[in-house]
């Protein structure tokens, strides 16, 4: 029983508080490290972010000089200056010379008819061909949409002259139909002037409309199709009262890009357009290299790019909500 007694017992917990001491301060010393580890990589990485972004920085401004600047920014300036530019010093003379001509009213409501006519039925055309590839597929439909999505590539004077191949006076279409129903003369006469700049800059544009609008279909929500069916709902409602209101915004997108597309055409009009229909590209191109009235011609191209420059602007604010609508749907 003399062992109970000992002086020698308390050591043992002694030894362990000690060991505990020490694996404490052992344990706050590992933590410090790792801290101070942590800290210099943090600073390494925000050292290296912004090196990069200073590296981007320098980039852009290369881009912006070297790329940018004599080949966007200063025929731009130079375009502006020569419209507000006279004999002596500053002048709007070209506008007044542009907009006084009697024959502008007439120009600008030639163009902005064509494009209503033209972007509005390559829009109708586009969504339609857009909804029948989606939500009725058919053997072949995948082929037809990517050749859609390489049409986009195709210039647009290649449109034209292919339609003359097939459809004008002297066409393998016209010339099929003249005998075999013997007729004297060609059927199809329509392309050079209005009907065949319309229809060229349909069959060419409406591409363009079925990209965003497929894009726009495929984020939908396909369970609040199914539950409208469920409910009784027939195709027209469910176009109309699911469908439309929910993929506005691509829809919107893509005809927004076709109006602004269909406005700077030159091409088709150069290959198709008459002597009798002139449009605002048509003008300001006559003005430079026929009338050699480089002025009034910059003060057409400004107006011209005022106005590409409202429907870009109204484009990217609908696609911005486009965008903003699809991370909200994920």
């Amino acid at each position: 029983m003399s062992f109970l007694s000992s002086p020698d017992t308390p050591k043992p917990l002694a030894a362990v508080a000690a060991d505990s001491a020490a694996d404490v301060c052992a344990d706050a010393s590992a933590d410090l490290a790792a801290n101070a580890r942590r800290s210099a990589s943090a600073a390494a990485h925000a050292a290296a972010v912004k090196r990069r972004e200073r590296a981007a920085q320098w980039h852009l401004l290369f881009i912006a000089v070297v790329v940018l600047g004599p080949l966007v920014i200063y025929p731009l300036v130079r375009l502006v200056m020569l419209s507000v530019t006279g004999s002596h010093g500053l002048s709007m003379h070209a506008y007044a010379a542009f907009f006084g001509n009697p024959e502008t009213r007439g120009v600008i409501g030639t163009t902005l008819w064509i494009l209503f006519t033209s972007a509005g039925l390559a829009s109708l055309l586009g969504v339609a061909l857009a909804s029948l590839l989606f939500f009725k597929p058919f053997p072949g439909a995948r082929m037809i949409t990517r050749f859609l999505e390489l049409f986009v590539a195709f210039p647009s004077f290649l449109v034209a002259f292919t339609l003359i191949f097939l459809y004008g006076s002297q066409g393998s279409v016209s010339i099929g139909l003249q005998r075999l129903f013997h007729l004297p003369a060609p059927p199809l006469d329509f392309l050079f002037g209005v009907g065949g700049v319309i229809l060229a800059e349909v069959v060419f544009y409406a591409p363009f409309v079925v990209r965003p609008t497929l894009a726009s279909f495929a984020m939908l929500d396909q369970r609040l199709i199914e539950a409208a069916r469920s409910l009784g709902a027939n195709s027209l409602m469910v176009a109309f009262k699911v469908i439309l209101p929910l993929a506005w915004p691509g829809i919107a997108a893509g005809t927004i890009l076709c109006f602004l597309l269909t406005l700077n055409e030159f091409g088709i009009l150069l290959v198709l357009g008459s002597a009798h229909l002139i449009t605002l590209p048509v003008a300001i191109y006559s003005a430079a290299t026929v009338d050699l009235d480089l002025p009034t011609a910059a003060a057409g191209a400004v107006v011209m790019l005022m106005m590409s420059l409202s429907l870009y602007a109204l484009y990217r604010r609908v696609n911005r909500r486009r965008v903003k609508g699809a991370g909200h749907g994920r």
